[in-house]
């Protein structure tokens, strides 16, 4: 008994001593990475890890159901399509034609309604908040110096940081965008409470505006610049000028760093497919919306092409595909969530899932990107099952963690 109570009471000392230096070295957030991720059997993000977060609502107004394509659902998945869902852990998949739903599947028990997480599609959403501020003239145009909001920003190579820098990944920002990394800048944003205040910790250590670098920073940075030059929540703001309008369905939830706090806006927004698949449609019809502008057609122009020859993959929030001899752009986040338009077909492609696919160093788009698109045009007639890339790609759970970054 007496080496029970000598036990109990050192495990009971080290405890204290390893919370005493966790508060002391400022990396008390690891105590909610644990609780979250570690202690439900995961070992990153996942898609129904908003429940554990604080949320501010993106309020819906009235919905506007998706209209059902006549060939509804009258056309299975591909075999290879199927395999790649069940590997990688599909919850979603939607094939919508002409604005209307063609093919809809989900899996593991989620549903038409159910919310998960959006990840970096949310970098779209912020960027297309951005440019929705700048038609209102209450952000001046893409070349408005980040240090009018923020004057930390206002002395060395931080002066010629610039709005539109931050949207198009060239902001030099000294960010890590590792999420296996206990102790990287990411997961502080991530699980800590200030995010406010870990975002202008970070220094400017490059020249902005020269090269694309892809770091979550720069978008949570532009969301706090349209927070101060709209004056409202980001939530709220997206919910009047997109998720209403748009009539998304349901409510969806953003994670914010804690009670009343700002918005996790480089990620972290739990909606569903159909939801999710409006802003496709919003970038496929050029920023109109039955009939109502949402966007300047000029401002989808800037988000769909690219801002630097030497990376053809990224434009202003938007990813970018030259594929099948086709132009494709789409949103994308961790665990592969994926958006994909394509406007030469008129398609919006959109899955949702626990895992990605292969990310390698020759490709900025990972390998099941195909798989979703050339699996669709097989469904729809309009391929061959030699052609594409899809065919034949490995898919394995462990390929996720070949390039350690959550997009």
């Amino acid at each position: 008994m007496n080496f029970l109570r000598k036990f109990l009471l050192g495990f009971a000392i080290i405890i204290s001593f390893i919370i005493i230096l966790a508060y002391l070295f400022d990396v008390d957030y690891l105590f909610k990475a644990v609780r979250v991720v570690y202690l439900n059997g995961k070992t990153t993000a996942y898609l129904d890890d908003y429940t554990y977060f604080d949320n501010r609502e993106i309020k819906k107004g009235t919905g506007q159901p998706w209209a059902m394509h006549k060939d509804y659902n009258k056309t299975k998945a591909t075999e290879r399509l199927e395999e790649v869902h069940k590997e990688l852990g599909t919850v979603a998949y939607l094939i919508i034609k002409n604005d209307s739903i063609w093919h809809e599947s989900y899996y593991d028990g989620y549903g038409r309604d159910s919310r998960s997480n959006s990840f970096s599609m949310a970098k779209t959403v912020v960027t297309a908040a951005m440019f929705k501020a700048i038609m209102e003239g209450k952000i001046k145009s893409l070349d408005q110096p980040v240090s009018d909001y923020f004057p930390e920003y206002k002395d060395g190579l931080a002066a010629k940081l610039t709005v539109g820098d931050l949207s198009s990944m060239s902001t030099g920002m000294d960010w890590g965008e590792q999420y296996s990394s206990a102790f990287s800048v990411t997961t502080r944003a991530y699980f800590g409470d200030e995010l406010e205040k870990t975002v202008l910790s970070v220094p400017i250590v490059g020249e902005p505006g020269v090269e694309f670098e892809y770091v979550s920073g720069a978008t949570q940075l532009l969301a706090m610049v349209i927070v101060k030059a709209t004056g409202e929540h980001l939530s709220d703001y997206v919910s009047k000028h997109f998720w209403q309008p748009m009539g998304a369905e349901n409510d969806a939830l953003w994670q914010i760093d804690h009670e009343g706090g700002i918005e996790k806006a480089y990620c972290c927004i739990g909606s569903n497919a159909r939801d999710f698949a409006r802003f496709g449609k919003l970038l496929l019809h050029n920023g109109n919306w039955n009939g109502s502008k949402i966007l300047d057609s000029t401002a989808v122009a800037k988000m769909t092409a690219p801002k630097f020859k030497g990376s053809p993959q990224y434009g202003y929030g938007v990813w970018l595909n030259d594929y099948l001899g086709k132009k494709m752009y789409y949103m994308r986040g961790h665990l592969g969530q994926f958006v994909i338009v394509i406007p030469q077909d008129n398609i919006i492609i959109v899955r949702l899932g626990h895992t990605k696919g292969l990310q390698t160093m020759s490709d900025p788009h990972s390998n099941d990107f195909y798989v979703y698109v050339d699996e669709a045009y097989k469904m729809m007639g309009k391929m061959k099952p030699a052609e594409g890339k899809g065919n034949g790609l490995p898919m394995t759970i462990e390929q996720a963690e070949v390039i350690d970054m959550m997009k």
